[in-house]
């Protein structure tokens, strides 16, 4: 892997020497090592982000799922849910309506 960041650099000189008016690109041009430095900057404050929407989400799908859990006991009790339903039937359809009604 040590070849690539040498091509670029002997590319980026070739250039420069030869094409007038090319040299304001080739300064510009971000050098290897300045965007593996962003690279280890960025990352931190990203997956802190990532894991507070993670978290949040997985709260909010649990809840969900609680709820749609006492609603499923309740209807079974009262008799209001059909012989044929089955729990995971039952929850796809409340989770899908609780979704809605929180959006």
């Amino acid at each position: 892997m040590r070849v690539r960041p040498i091509c670029a650099a002997v590319l980026a000189v070739a250039v420069t020497l030869a094409v007038p008016g090319w040299s304001a690109f080739a300064q510009t041009a971000p050098s290897p090592t300045d965007s593996a430095a962003d690279k280890k900057s960025k990352p931190s404050e990203t997956r802190a982000e990532k894991k507070a929407k993670a978290t949040a989400a997985r709260k909010a799908a649990q809840e969900r799922q609680r709820q749609c859990g006492r609603e499923w006991k309740e209807a079974r009790k009262a008799g209001t849910v059909d012989k044929s339903m089955t729990w995971p039937k039952y929850y796809s359809a409340c989770n899908k309506r609780l979704k809605e009604k929180s959006a």
